[in-house]
C-alpha cells in the first residue's frame, strides 16, 4: 500500500445522534464493529473491506451493515467513512443502497462524497446542520426515516445525550411505565437490537466528541458511562479496532463540527472542561 498524506488541515468530522462523517487516519485497526450502517470511500485508490463469510469489497467505497466485524484496509493512510445509525432509518431502502455501492453506483456515490466533503472543507461551515442536511450533501436525499415506538423514542434519547448519567433498563422501563421484561422486549422488537448492546455501542459512540480534546481518559470512561478503565478499552477497541490512545493521538488536528453545539456544551461544563 502506498502511504499518502491526508489533505492538509482537512480532518473532520459531523457528528449528530443520528449521523457521523468522518474525514482522517485510518490507522491500523484490528476487527471493528460499527453499531451503526458503516459506509467506506477511499480518498485515494482503493478500499478493502472484509466481512466474515462474506466476498471481500475492494474499490472506490464499501458498505457494511449494523453490528458485523469487519476490517478495513486502505492505500491510502487517510479514508472516509459514514456511519447511519439504524433506529432511524428504514431497513429496505438501507439494502437498497448496500446494492447500489455494490452495484453500477458505487462510483457515483463515491464521487459525490468526496465532493461533498472537499465543499465542506472549502466553506469552513461548523455547527448546527441537520439530519435533511446531512443526507442531501452526502446522498442526494433524505434517507426514509424509521418510526419507533415513542417510549423506546425516549429511551434513545437519554442514550443519546452525552451529558447524561448512566442509563439502565430499569430507568427505562420505570418511565415508560412498563415492566423491565416487557420494555426490553419492546426495545429489541422496535431497534433490532438489545437495550444492552445499544447502550455499549452509543457509550463508545460518545467517546468521538472528545477525541480532539487534551483529556484524562480515566476520567472519560467514567462520564460516559464506563465502570472502569479495562471495560472502556475493551469496547472502544471492539467498536473502532483501535486503543483509545490511538484514537486520541490521531485526532489531534480533528475538527468537530456538532449538530447541536449548545447540548455539546452543556456536557462539556457538566464533566468539568472548558
Amino acid at each position: 500500500m502506498t502511504n499518502d498524506a491526508c489533505p492538509d488541515s482537512g480532518h473532520l468530522m459531523l457528528i449528530s445522534p443520528e449521523r457521523v462523517f468522518y474525514a482522517g487516519l485510518l490507522g491500523r485497526p484490528r476487527r471493528r464493529t460499527s453499531g451503526g450502517y458503516a459506509i467506506y470511500v477511499s480518498m485515494q485508490g482503493t478500499l478493502r473491506v472484509t466481512i466474515e463469510g462474506r466476498p471481500e469489497q475492494v474499490g472506490a467505497v464499501a458498505f457494511v451493515p449494523p453490528y458485523l466485524p469487519h476490517n478495513v484496509e486502505s492505500d491510502s493512510r487517510c479514508i472516509i467513512s459514514l456511519v447511519i445509525e439504524p433506529e432511524t432509518v428504514l431497513p429496505g431502502p438501507m439494502a437498497a443502497l448496500g446494492a447500489r455501492i455494490g452495484g453500477a453506483g458505487a462510483m457515483a456515490l463515491a464521487s459525490r462524497i468526496r465532493q461533498a466533503y472537499g465543499a465542506l472543507v472549502a466553506v469552513g461551515r461548523r455547527d448546527g446542520f441537520t439530519t435533511t442536511e446531512f443526507d442531501n450533501l452526502f446522498f442526494g436525499e433524505p434517507l426514509p426515516a424509521r418510526a419507533i415506538d415513542r417510549r423506546v423514542a425516549r429511551a434513545i434519547a437519554r442514550l443519546n445525550d452525552v451529558g447524561t448519567d448512566t442509563v439502565t433498563a430499569e430507568d427505562c422501563a420505570s418511565a415508560a411505565n412498563l415492566s423491565q421484561s416487557r420494555f426490553l422486549h419492546l426495545f429489541k422488537d422496535e431497534t433490532g437490537v438489545s437495550f444492552r448492546a445499544f447502550r455499549a455501542w452509543k457509550r463508545a459512540r460518545h467517546l468521538l466528541h472528545f477525541v480532539n480534546s487534551d483529556i484524562n481518559l480515566a476520567h472519560l470512561a467514567q462520564d460516559i458511562g464506563y465502570p472502569d478503565s479495562t471495560h472502556f478499552s475493551h469496547s472502544i477497541r471492539r467498536f473502532y479496532g483501535l486503543q483509545p490512545r490511538a484514537i486520541f493521538s490521531g485526532s489531534r488536528d480533528l475538527a468537530i463540527w456538532r449538530s447541536d453545539p449548545h447540548s455539546m456544551r452543556v456536557a462539556e461544563l457538566r464533566h468539568g472542561r472548558t
